[in-house]
């Protein structure tokens, strides 16, 4: 007990990364750890007091804390390092640049994209990488691995949309150790010259390091390799070289959606099964040498440890190109765990190896904890160690003497497809809740189409592609003849997929889980995968009950999202739920504001339909993403200043001034335009944008919002004669804080509280005006923007206070220096 409570503790202490946890809970944790040293010096003045249970049990728990603790620690000081070197400001940059990494390919028909990590050699600290973005002419040459370029762009801090629920692109690229990212204008070769002129000679001998050489080693056979897959003429050469290397560069969008679809995305990374794979064949092969030409061999050293050395070495070469993913790296611990403890001859335990191998990993690689790989693989395990454990424990048939070799066989398999299929949907209900955490969404049919994509990877398409992979080399018309069977099997696995798809019609469906529902759906399942009599079962349907009951939120929400450049606004009351702007749609097949945002925010909020859809106006970056949010959220009542072909089947009404709604004691009203101007809204569409107020008279601080759309002076001046006693005190920009809103006279009048502006990074428009925050300054308005903000939420709490935050407050990552 006690080593587990060690290794969870640590593990969960590195899971706290990038939290701003409460001093309270740190000085309760604190104190635990004291008890703990205290508890360890007790034994040695009183030796009887570990006899009573009550002492053992809080012995525990502070080992735990203090476990807990010195992981968060650890994680902070790795993730502070971390945060000191990347990029804060947008720059053009000439740089010097290391290629240690393969590039990944996307094609299109007019170019092909290509996204490479590199390392940037800096003269004045240390190297750090950068992900450069190029497009490929006719003319451009691949960057080449071993080689050194100058290169000049524009060098510019990663940026992702800080909201709720979404993907969040910055862990990531914190996780994968990417500072920067950069637009290449011109790349030039260095020559060996060049090189000799450059003070990098520390860096250069770094690379000659045998740990750099093998990285350097793997990433230049991975690229081998997909030239070499490149140049036949495969069926699925995606797949193969996806399968083989981890590489997805030739892998078809079409295949892509399809395995998404489908829920198996997951066997197109590298995984353990494909590390142990490879050493398996390499040690077979080796022992089948060893027992036909010197099988004495045997008597001086058992066979076992003969070949432990050979297949350790192979488990840590298939590691390391494959570039130490996770679940590679995962398997190659649990290896010399497992060889470690056979040597010594200890017992093994399950559970403690799979501890003893995440404790490990993060030890060596504590960004580890931000990969939704990290959790999946080991989850899986974890599911994978009970099943195993309850095969065992099931009661074994007496054998039967008079049974036949075919019958012997056939039970064989009974009980292995019994176990495959077990294990399969055990694994999709026990992950169901990191899924749901991780991505939102779920395809119903993974357990069924794993049951028939596992067995065909793991039995034909990997084991010959490494066989052909190990021949290619030295022998490739055979190393080919390998690669073809694993090819016209991935061309039966796609036909099998392909009916599947005809007959069930699958679409990832989105799963509407709050937090907690979530967090109840995970202590039920917790419990029900538990050993039999360690907790009562009936549990499991208290959480399924409390699942199904709804909690009311809070009497007012109104939340400005981090859509990019646009704007879109969520407003939930206790009997409403509206929607005002979309977001945009620009290119929906680089990345759709619909699918990536506004429903999967939607979703984590429990949001299955919206009450009321309020469109400004038809702008692109108002309205865009409003085709994708129908289409997979119901709505009741959508409202705009234009009617559109989009809101044919629903039920449309145009806005205008005058119209007005009172839900739950909030009242929104609708100031702008008037009726008689909608006929202009086609010709002028930002001036005649739905301008909303809303006001919240039980609110003691924040209580009156203006949201002005796209509207500017013209619209501001009418306001103020309208409206001569308007009182705001939280201001939504027009037209995101362009320089043509925001007048002088306008926000003087007004004088709110708060102003914020709706902008993207880095856009184009240089929004919000630099004009505009130096008019807010000079009348001493605050101002924030979702640029630095992220998602901006307002809150009203049971003791009638407003509460203010912002997205980027929540994890280290996103809040930015000033």
């Amino acid at each position: 007990m006690f080593g587990y409570c060690i290794l969870f503790g640590w593990i969960l202490g590195i899971s706290t990364m990038g939290m701003v946890l409460s001093p309270k809970l740190i000085s309760m944790t604190l104190w635990f750890c004291l008890i703990s040293t205290g508890s360890f010096l007790a034994r040695f003045i009183v030796p009887n007091i570990y006899k009573q249970q009550f002492f053992v049990l809080i012995f525990h728990i502070s080992v735990l804390c203090s476990s807990f603790l010195l992981g968060h620690y650890f994680a902070d000081h790795k993730l502070n390092h971390r945060l000191s070197q990347r990029i804060d400001q947008i720059s053009e940059q000439t740089v010097l640049v290391y290629i240690n990494h393969i590039d990944e390919r996307s094609s299109s028909q007019e170019h092909v994209s290509v996204k490479q990590k590199v390392t940037v050699i800096a003269e004045n600290h240390q190297p750090y990488d950068v992900m450069l973005y190029l497009k490929m002419g006719p003319d451009q040459k691949a960057l080449q691995l071993g080689e050194y370029y100058r290169v000049s762009g524009k060098l510019k801090p990663t940026h992702s949309y800080a909201v709720d629920g979404v993907f969040d692109q910055e862990k990531w690229f914190i996780q994968q150790n990417i500072m920067g990212t950069m637009q290449i204008r011109d790349v030039q070769q260095l020559t060996v010259e060049d090189r000799l002129m450059l003070n990098y000679s520390v860096f250069a001998k770094q690379q000659k390091k045998i740990f750099n050489r093998i990285k350097l080693y793997a990433e230049k056979h991975r690229l081998k390799f997909r030239n070499f897959i490149q140049r036949q003429a495969f069926e699925n050469k995606g797949l193969l070289l996806g399968l083989l290397t981890g590489d997805e560069s030739l892998l078809s969008k079409t295949t892509q959606d399809q395995f998404k679809t489908l829920g198996i995305a997951h066997l197109l990374a590298i995984s353990g099964p494909h590390v142990l794979i490879f050493a398996v064949i390499v040690c077979f092969v080796l022992n089948m040498v060893v027992t036909t030409f010197i099988p004495k061999v045997f008597l001086r050293l058992p066979r076992p440890y003969l070949l432990l050395l050979p297949f350790l070495f192979c488990v840590l070469i298939y590691t390391a190109f494959v570039g130490f993913e996770i679940p590679a790296m995962r398997t190659c611990l649990t290896v010399f765990i497992i060889s470690l403890l056979l040597i010594f001859k200890q017992q093994i335990n399950a559970l403690k190896l799979l501890l003893c191998s995440a404790s490990i990993l993060l030890l060596i690689d504590p960004f580890g904890i931000l990969s939704a790989a990290f959790w999946l693989s080991y989850g899986a395990c974890f599911i994978l160690i009970r099943v195993y454990q309850t095969v065992v424990q099931e009661p074994q048939t007496p054998a039967q003497t008079h049974q036949t070799e075919l019958s012997v066989w056939k039970s064989k398999l009974s009980k292995f497809l019994y176990v495959l299929f077990d294990s399969q949907w055990k694994i999709f209900i026990a992950l169901f809740p990191l899924v749901a955490i991780i991505f939102q969404q779920v395809s119903w049919i993974a357990p069924l189409v794993n049951l028939i994509a596992i067995p065909i990877i793991g039995i034909f398409v990997v084991p010959f592609e490494i066989v052909g992979a190990c021949l290619s080399g030295w022998i490739e018309p055979l190393s080919l003849v390998f690669f073809y069977i694993a090819d016209w099997s991935l061309s039966f696995l796609n036909f099998c997929l392909n009916t599947l798809q005809k007959i069930f019609n699958p679409q990832l469906n989105w799963l509407a889980l709050t937090p907690w529902k979530i967090a109840l759906l995970g202590l039920g399942i917790f419990i029900l995968f538990m050993p039999n009599g360690t907790l009562p079962k009936g549990w499991v349907v208290i959480c399924v009950l409390l699942i199904f009951m709804t909690t009311p939120p809070a009497k007012f929400e109104l939340t400005v999202l981090d859509v990019g450049q646009g704007q879109a606004i969520f407003l939930q009351l206790p009997n409403q739920n509206m929607l005002i702007d979309t977001g945009g749609s620009f290119d929906e097949d680089k990345f759709s504001i619909g699918h990536n945002i506004i429903t999967p925010y939607l979703m984590k909020k429990g949001i299955t339909k919206l009450d009321k859809v309020v469109l400004t106006h038809l702008d692109q970056d108002h309205a865009g993403a409003f085709e994708y949010v129908a289409n997979h959220i119901k709505i009741k009542h959508v409202i705009s200043n234009q009617q559109d072909k989009r809101f044919d089947a629903m039920n449309f009404e145009y806005c205008s001034a005058g119209q007005h709604w009172n839900f739950d004691g909030v009242q929104i009203q609708v100031l702008s335009p008037d009726e008689d101007q909608l006929d202009e809204v086609h010709t002028n569409q930002n001036e005649r944008s739905c301008v909303l107020y809303i006001q919240v008279p039980e609110a003691e601080q924040y209580r009156n919002f203006l949201l002005m759309g796209d509207a500017g002076w013209e619209t501001e001046f009418q306001l103020l004669q309208q409206y001569p006693d308007l009182s705001v005190d939280v201001l939504i920009l027009g037209h995101h804080g362009s320089q043509h809103s925001s007048s002088y006279d306008f926000l003087q009048r007004l004088n709110p509280q708060l102003t914020i502006a709706s902008a993207g990074f880095d856009n184009r428009y240089n929004h919000p005006s630099g004009i505009v925050q130096a008019r807010l300054a000079a009348l001493s308005i605050p101002f924030e923007s979702t640029i630095e903000k992220g998602s901006i939420q307002f809150k009203l709490n049971n003791h009638r206070v407003m509460q203010k935050k912002s997205f980027r407050e929540s994890k280290r990552w996103f809040i930015r220096s000033s």
